[in-house]
């Protein structure tokens, strides 16, 4: 058994799947960011829904505000 082909195979595929994660990583970060800009997790009415299930009548005013801190925290 040669012992130096075996580790350069062995480095090989080492090398490919940390390559295939960084890749991996990059592709999945950009269609989440992708999917979160076209599908926002909240929007204006889930926040007017919310608010009247706590017996409260929001505001327009309310709701932009409310919408203003989600997005700053995203």
């Amino acid at each position: 058994m040669n012992w130096g082909a075996f580790l350069i195979d062995v480095l090989q595929v080492g090398i490919g799947l940390v390559i295939g994660l960084v890749i991996g990583f990059f592709v999945a970060r950009r269609l989440m960011k992708k999917q979160m800009k076209e599908n926002p997790p909240i929007n204006e009415q889930m926040i007017k829904a919310m608010m009247s299930g706590m017996g409260r009548t929001p505001s327009q005013k309310q709701v932009n505000q409310m919408m203003k801190q989600m997005q700053r925290y995203m």
